[in-house]
């Protein structure tokens, strides 16, 4: 039997005892260990997804780790046993964008783990066999539930192309902008995380590796040539096209964005890229940094909870306190 957290409609959520279903042909059934909070899963909670970008009721949970405890038909038996993380959105693999490798993009309509399947707040969650990555047998699993924001990140590095030498801003000091910083610095880019809400997080971004930090209401010395947009509310930093010089570029990762004005990145000839999930080459990048040693989000993790407190959870990622970075969910505490 598996216990898991059960939202059976907006505000309205529990424990349930389920038998584990599958794995079926070309599925695997992992056993969580950790698995992490962000904004959309209070969304979740408190129905503030867009239609047709949640079903319930629904176990949550997107940013899970864990352990292969079986696999169905058609998967190699040598997965049983190994640490593992995975992509969250299935995919078709037959239309074009899933061909080209991100089956965020996949023409088949939006499947995600923890929004129309259910996730990983569970003790078991079973996925397709195809979307997981194999880590060392060593791996500490509580960081590595850090690997789905990381694979966010890291898509939003890649669109940046941010260059060494190039002046980079990271808007927000939020685990997704922290994850940023860290990434930018280990590609050779480093960017200057401006604070937003209550601010008070310099010297943590300092040691994800970003080159200064700015305090909220603060300006920039100048402008740069990248801005990367992870805060989580509009006004909560500046106006970001404002921080860009002419012919910048702008990667945004969520839709809490301050409306642009067309005609001032016409003018001023602007890229402006939008980044939602990530593609499997992201994940693939971040997963190998993570092995390397290059990326370490464990340093990020400031709470973590077992599923019977699955709303504290949530109302603490929720209130946006500088000190609540990430919260986990344990299945099974240590």
């Amino acid at each position: 039997m598996s216990t898991a957290v059960l939202v059976t409609r907006p505000g309205v959520h529990g424990l349930v005892v389920l038998r584990p279903v599958g794995p079926g042909p070309e599925e695997a059934l992992i056993r969580v260990h950790s698995n992490g909070l962000c904004g959309s899963d209070v969304d979740v909670l408190s129905g503030g997804r867009p239609d047709g970008h949640v079903r319930y009721p629904l176990t949550p949970g997107h940013e899970w780790s864990g352990v292969v405890e079986r696999v169905g038909a058609g998967v190699d038996d040598g997965l049983v046993g190994r640490k593992v993380v995975g992509e969250g959105v299935p995919g078709c693999d037959v239309c074009e964008r899933c061909r080209e490798g991100d089956r965020t993009l996949c023409l088949s309509g939006y499947e995600e783990t923890g929004f129309t399947r259910p996730g990983g707040m569970a003790q078991t969650v079973v996925v397709p066999a195809r979307s997981l990555y194999v880590l060392p047998d060593g791996t500490d699993l509580a960081a590595a539930a850090l690997l789905e924001p990381a694979a966010c990140a890291m898509a939003a590095v890649l669109a940046a192309r941010a260059r060494p030498g190039e002046s980079v801003a990271v808007l927000g000091d939020g685990v997704p902008g922290l994850l940023v910083a860290q990434l930018l610095a280990a590609s050779g880019a480093r960017g200057v995380v401006v604070g937003s809400g209550g601010g008070g997080r310099e010297e943590l971004a300092l040691a994800q590796g970003a080159a200064g930090y700015v305090a909220p209401g603060e300006a920039l010395p100048g402008r740069c040539d990248v801005v990367i947009h992870t805060a989580g509310a509009p006004g909560s930093t500046a106006r970001p096209v404002g921080l860009l010089g002419s012919g910048g570029r702008l990667v945004c990762t969520n839709a809490a964005l301050d409306p642009l004005d067309p005609l001032e990145v016409v003018k001023r000839q602007l890229t402006v890229r939008s980044v939602c999930g990530a593609p499997s080459r992201a994940w693939a990048l971040a997963v190998g940094a993570f092995v390397s040693g290059r990326l370490t989000p464990g340093r990020l993790i400031t709470h973590s909870f077992g599923l019977e407190e699955y709303g504290r959870a949530v109302a603490l990622v929720e209130s946006g306190q500088p000190a609540v970075g990430k919260v986990l969910l344990r299945p099974a505490r240590d």
